[in-house]
């Protein structure tokens, strides 16, 4: 699936629930399913700069495409990752690097989340293109 597809879906998703506790809700649910990083990686490389709770993204490129692993100490933020990993991974660098990540506003996002988590969830942004830029130099 592509990006923008994937961004409808979850649109489509929220769309669904009346109140911000039920996509609360949702969203630590997406946490409780989001691909977990190793231990081994659990360290101050992958941690995501600009989180107030802990937050580790570790990248892997497979055959073109990056895949990520999450996990993060505090249930909202651990959803919140989960719910870009959902929409970035198993796409090609390049398609990551030029994503237009529009489903964040129109599912209000921003504006129910404390200026902390705001600024939290940007810096997840940034550092999973920061790392589709870099693995595709690299490659």
């Amino acid at each position: 699936m592509q990006i923008n597809e994937i961004q409808d879906e979850l649109i489509e998703d929220f769309a669904f629930y009346q109140d911000w506790m039920e996509k609360y809700e949702y969203i630590i649910q997406l946490g409780k399913e989001v691909p977990l990083i190793e231990e081994q990686y659990k360290t101050e490389e992958y941690i995501i700069k600009g989180c107030q709770s802990k937050v580790w993204l570790f990248p892997e490129l497979k055959d073109g495409k990056i895949y990520f692993t999450a996990d993060s100490d505090a249930i909202i933020t651990k959803g919140l990752v989960s719910l870009m990993v959902k929409v970035l991974s198993g796409q090609t660098p390049q398609d990551i690097a030029k994503a237009d990540l529009y489903f964040i506003d129109q599912i209000g996002l921003k504006e129910h989340l404390s200026p902390t988590r705001a600024n939290g969830l940007l810096s997840m942004v940034k550092q999973m293109k920061l790392y589709a830029i870099a693995l595709q130099a690299a490659s």
